[in-house]
């Protein structure tokens, strides 16, 4: 009973972290990397589909993403959705590709991306303290209902505790490591 709250917690603890990491990814932090294009998706055959999905996507330098599309006809759909997007890049096609060269940040713009990491960290701890009181809710009520004793009901929420302590320690280290990144020059 306690195992299966502890293992459905787990699950949920691991799928906000995860979460958290991908937008991590997609936050601008003056170097490239193929997941800035993960939320830009484009109109393919009337489905908005990630750029990924619909086009090789490299890094050749540091500063620069190459976008081949796998359809010659869908590279202005794809400039337009780079253009739209809040990435603040502006894409430039030879026909066949499209380079986008990614700018130094600004010591306003590194402020920004830092609070903005703050703000997510916090958001996804917030998620993982009340993960932790679903599952200590879970284990007072099995306790309620006779299903588990008391001395098992004590023993789940430390355990709980231990795996939420886990996780935060977790999303301190994701925050810490995109911090450094974005104040890297």
């Amino acid at each position: 009973m306690i195992n299966d709250i502890l293992k459905d917690s787990e699950e949920r603890m691991k799928k906000t972290l995860e979460a958290l990491k991908k937008e991590f990814a997609s936050l601008r932090a003056g170097r490239a990397t193929p997941a800035l294009l993960d939320k830009v998706t484009v109109n393919y055959y009337g489905t908005p589909t990630p750029v990924n999905q619909v086009a090789k996507v490299t890094v050749p330098e540091a500063r620069m993403i190459v976008i081949q599309p796998y359809e010659k006809n869908i590279l202005h759909d794809i400039e337009k959705a780079i253009q739209k997007s809040d990435l603040g890049l502006s894409p430039n096609s030879d026909g066949t590709v499209i380079r986008l060269s990614i700018p130094q940040l600004t010591g306003e713009r590194r402020q920004e991306l830092m609070k903005t990491v703050g703000k997510k960290a916090e958001e996804s701890k917030v998620a993982i303290r009340n993960i932790r009181r679903d599952g200590n809710e879970a284990v007072k009520k099995a306790e309620k209902g006779k299903t588990i004793t008391e001395d098992e009901a004590k023993k789940g929420q430390e355990d709980m505790q231990k795996l939420a302590d886990k996780y935060i320690k977790q999303i301190d280290a994701a925050k810490a490591t995109k911090e450094k990144e974005v104040t890297e020059v």
